[in-house]
């Protein structure tokens, strides 16, 4: 795919990267935290590998950090890092941008479950944030960094890294979360998913309108489903079972969690053509929680809208 996902719709914890936080480490004088304990600024574009990547996901509490995955084979990747790298130095340093070698480093393809590449997600707090796969317009890039960096302010992640000997900016003040939502937040950060669940439905009973508790729940819903899945075991039991609801189902959510939004979407809207109408109601209602999750106003909802609109009509 070539749309770039929702940032606004974080899925923390999507990729397991608990084997490689502790990782032995080893010297690695492109990588941006090696850099700044020698006395350097961090860079704005470094390389990251498989026994540097716990720096990174310390880095990331402080700064976003935006993950490149390469190879050098890849001509379309060749194509959009220069595209990544105009835009991060453009944005000043608050952004930096780690460039990992998918053949030279097999762990971190493996963890960030690179199916395709160039495939192009963030850290922000230790946590993944899908975006997109493929060479997008610059232009894309540039929106999705916007709402990339909205997004790190609402996780307190508002720190810069120097450029050319300059300080880094203070972060602004970070405004307190509602009593609930922080709730939510210390839930996530624990991995105990059914009592975020149960913080946002009480946010959201107190105010229906709360859009932050809503996107919320809609998030965190998705990643207790697929807590624990093995996405290649279920993508045979999918197989096994072309029409089977609950089968299908989490493929499509494991899809989602790893950033192949239009892979979802297209795997339900084959299974909703493929039911009898009488038993297509499921289906309807988890294409449109997930529509809520991506966002109404993405391209790859408005083109599922669009055929499941085809289908029912």
């Amino acid at each position: 795919m070539s749309t770039p996902a929702a940032p606004g719709s974080v899925m923390r914890g999507a990729v397991d990267l608990s084997s490689l936080r502790n990782r032995p480490q080893s010297p690695a004088p492109a990588a941006a935290p090696a850099a700044a304990q020698d006395g350097g600024a961090t860079p704005l574009v470094f390389d990251v590998t498989d026994a540097t990547f716990g720096e990174v996901l310390e880095l990331s509490r402080t700064v976003p950090v935006v993950i490149d995955l390469w190879a050098e084979w890849c001509g379309p990747c060749k194509q959009l890092s220069p595209v990544l790298e105009k835009v991060v130095t453009e944005l000043g340093g608050r952004l930096v941008l780690a460039k990992v070698d998918v053949d030279a480093n097999p762990q971190l393809a493996q963890g960030f479950r690179a199916q395709s590449i160039p495939m192009v997600l963030a850290l922000v707090a230790g946590q993944p944030v899908p975006l997109f796969t493929g060479a997008v317009p610059e232009q894309q890039v540039r929106d999705v960094f916007a709402q990339l960096l909205q997004l790190a302010a609402q996780h307190g992640v508002t720190g810069t890294v120097p450029v050319d000997g300059a300080p880094a900016a203070e972060a602004p003040a970070e405004e307190a979360l509602p009593p609930l939502h922080a709730e939510a937040f210390a839930a996530i950060e624990e991995g105990d998913y059914a009592r975020a669940i149960s913080a946002y439905e009480k946010a959201l009973a107190e105010n229906p309108r709360d859009a932050d508790a809503r996107a919320g729940l809609g998030q965190v819903r998705l990643l207790d489903r697929v807590q624990g899945s093995d996405l290649q075991a279920a993508r045979a039991a999918a197989a096994a079972e072309p029409t089977g609801i609950e089968a299908q189902f989490l493929v499509a959510d494991l899809d989602v969690v790893g950033g192949h939004v239009d892979d979802a979407f297209g795997r339900l809207l084959e299974l909703f053509a493929a039911l009898p109408a009488a038993e297509r109601a499921p289906v309807r209602e988890r294409l449109l929680e997930l529509f809520g999750l991506i966002g109404d106003d993405d391209a790859r909802v408005i083109r599922a809208r669009t055929r499941l609109a085809s289908l029912l009509f």
